[in-house]
Formats: structure tokens, sequence, C-alpha cells
């Protein structure tokens, strides 16, 4: 019965291969896009640390930057915490769709949640000492 209601509303999605698969083409293109944004959280940090003042700096009286940049800081926060809500419902979009043995879960999903909760909670000391 199952089946053939899933016929009658059009190719039978068991039978289609994944990468014909509108939804797990969903699913991965906001997996990369995440990853994508992960990335530019690595350059927001580098441009938000404090600037490293070498002996030539200081000998010619040029000043540096020796405090985290807030501007920066606000955007990176913001940027990882939606690259962590994005990697959660991520992994439910994914847990929703596998349920063959062959089917992966992503371990790269808790990867970035994970490496998303890390910094989240570094940055939060950071910000608090």
């Amino acid at each position: 019965m199952a089946v053939q209601q899933a016929i009658r509303f059009g190719e039978d999605r068991r039978k289609k291969s994944r990468e014909k698969d509108a939804y797990y083409q969903v699913v991965i293109t906001l997996n990369s896009l995440v990853w994508l944004a992960l990335v530019v959280c690595l350059l927001l940090f580098h441009f938000a640390r404090p600037e490293m003042v070498s002996g030539v700096q200081q000998f010619w009286g040029i000043d540096g930057r020796t405090s985290w940049s807030p501007e920066y800081m606000n955007a990176l926060i913001r940027l990882l915490q939606v690259c962590l809500g994005a990697s959660l419902i991520t992994m439910f979009l994914r847990s929703r769709r596998s349920r063959r043995k062959e089917d992966n879960y992503g371990v790269n999903l808790f990867i970035l949640a994970g490496i998303s909760t890390v910094s989240l909670v570094t940055i939060n000391s950071i910000l608090l000492a």
C-alpha cells in the first residue's frame, strides 16, 4: 500500500539514487555552506585577535592593537552560533532520512558542532577574563 502511494506521486524514492534526491542535495549544500562559514570564522578570528607588537614597532613608536577587536568578535560569535545551529539542523535532517544500513550518519557534522561549541566556550572565557 505504501509503495503504491510512493509510486503514485512519482518515482519511488527508495529506488532513486541519492545524488538525484532533492532532499539529499539540500542537506549536502547546507553542510558545505556551514563548513564555508567556519572558514570565514577563522578569517574573522585572525582579524579580531590582538596584534603582536614587534621590537621595530616599539622602536619607531608605531602603535599596535593590544586588545581584541569588538566588531570582529561580535561577528565571530554570531557566525559561530549560526554554524552550531545549522550543523544541528543538518544533523536532524540527516537523521530523518538515514534509515538504510549503508547510509552514513555524517561524522563531519559532529566535528563541526564540536568545533563550534568549543570555540564559543573559549571565546566566552576570553571575553569574561
